[in-house]
């Protein structure tokens, strides 16, 4: 967890090119986290962006 967003957008993009696989950007109380975006079920985060390998980032819905 991070509290600043640059750094986790940093990590999550380059997490997302290392697994090949999309991934999540998410808040939770306050600090910034990335997942997988199929391990990601909990109602309790707050998804911002999600970081796809093959088509780049876009805010999460």
């Amino acid at each position: 967890m991070s509290h600043n967003l640059s750094l986790a957008q940093s990590h999550a993009w380059s997490l997302a090119r290392t697994l090949m696989v999309p991934v999540i950007l998410f808040r939770v109380d306050g600090e910034y986290g990335v997942l997988p975006a199929d391990d990601l079920d909990d109602d309790d985060v707050e998804p911002l962006f999600e970081y796809d390998p093959y088509q780049g980032s876009r805010q999460a819905d």
